[in-house]
């Protein structure tokens, strides 16, 4: 018996080939256009204000007194470190009028890692009083995913401590010229101001203050003491 006849091939059309065509010319320009403008890299801020791990609480007093020197005086974003926590009712006290962008806390308990919350505090002084009780309303919501229980413990009693407006501001962080800074830096109470350069940009950099009761060289908060009640 003969075998069937094999089927006939598609013919390519005309349209196929143009279509082919077009694809293979598109690859070509997107091949050229990555060449052309290469892929936007990451963008990694190195801006960080605080001491480093390790480094002697003296070494950054001194790094920190540099950089408010020179004679631009343009705003600069800059942290001010406390000698004592202070509570929320006088932080605008401590600073005078200078514009604060966040206010720093981190409840102090002997020999217990505690938390550092920053909050954002817009130019408004109601913002600045209240921002102890929003450090309290943050560290809430992270209290609600906490199984382990010395740290649900320990979140217990920062959350009581910054809501009954204990002394729990190691610092804050503000923008002003460097001529008032330096002013500042002069004031009682006020044990360091660090400024970033006049390029750095809110939002994007790191903030670790001096705490009052850092260890010297700075370090990690030991973590082994017992937690006192709220």
């Amino acid at each position: 018996m003969p075998e069937a006849p094999a089927p006939p091939r598609p013919r390519r059309t005309g349209r196929g080939l143009a279509f082919g065509a077009a694809a293979a010319a598109c690859g070509v320009f997107v091949l050229a256009l990555g060449y052309l403008i290469p892929p936007a890299e990451a963008v990694v801020s190195t801006d960080r204000l605080g001491p480093d791990q390790g480094e002697p609480v003296t070494e950054y007093l001194d790094r920190a007194r540099e950089t408010l020197t020179g004679p631009d005086d343009g705003d600069r974003w800059a942290l001010v470190s406390f000698t004592e926590y202070r509570p929320a009712a006088v932080l605008r006290e401590r600073v005078g009028g200078i514009r604060v962008g966040q206010a720093l806390y981190q409840v102090p308990l002997p020999r217990v890692a505690t938390p550092l919350i920053a909050v954002q505090t817009p130019d408004s002084d109601t913002a600045l009083r209240r921002s102890g009780t929003d450090a309290a309303w943050q560290l809430a919501d992270r209290r609600r995913y906490v199984t382990a229980e010395r740290t649900a413990r320990i979140l217990d009693v920062a959350i009581a401590r910054l809501r009954d407006d204990r002394a729990c501001s190691p610092g804050v962080v503000v923008r002003a010229p460097l001529s008032r800074l330096r002013e500042l830096a002069g004031r009682p109470g006020i044990r360091a101001v660090q400024a970033l350069p006049a390029d750095a940009v809110a939002g994007r950099f790191a903030v670790e203050p001096l705490l009052p009761d850092s260890s010297d060289p700075v370090g990690p908060r030991p973590d082994d003491g017992p937690i006192p009640p709220a």
